[in-house]
């Protein structure tokens, strides 16, 4: 199997597991699910120009808002997959190493911090909201889950 078929897996595995992940929070803490809808609203206005709102909600609504917004968090799931196996190599996805795609995972939340939650209108580093250190340390697990889900797809293409 070619390394960018291997990266679209274990993207896809990572995405799969951080949803998991999200929804546990939910249905035990009580912790609110994404919204994105209002991530598809912003995809959606980035063909207009728009790339930073002082609040996306505020932005005129999108048509199938939602669906644009799941399609966006799966491909860039799958894009982060394929970017960090052909960056790792064939000898990574022989022998996977977790601590390597753990690190790929958490920088990976730098493009929320600087581009994706700035759009929205939350602020650089979610600085917009209510607890900023705590949004940033459950987006921070979120990716660990992130990378361990990619780590469970690389193991189990290497057997």
């Amino acid at each position: 199997m070619s390394l960018a078929w291997n990266g679209l897996i274990i993207g896809l595995c990572g995405t799969v597991l951080m949803d998991i992940w999200a929804l546990a929070l939910n249905r035990i803490a009580g912790v609110p699910m994404a919204n994105w809808g209002n991530v598809g609203r912003w995809v959606a206005h980035l063909g207009n120009g728009k790339v930073f709102h002082d609040n996306i909600a505020n932005a005129h609504p999108a048509l199938n808002e939602t669906a644009i917004g799941w399609v966006f968090h799966y491909s860039v799931g799958l894009i982060y997959g394929v970017a960090f196996v052909l960056m790792a190599g064939q000898s990574w996805m022989a022998d996977p190493g977790f601590v390597t795609v753990l690190i790929f995972a958490i920088v990976t939340i730098t493009a929320g911090w600087f581009l994706l939650h700035p759009g929205l209108g939350l602020g650089i580093g979610l600085s917009r909201t209510p607890n900023p250190w705590k949004a940033r340390f459950m987006g921070l697990i979120a990716h660990t889950w992130f990378g361990v889900g990619m780590w469970f797809g690389a193991l189990a293409l290497a057997t």
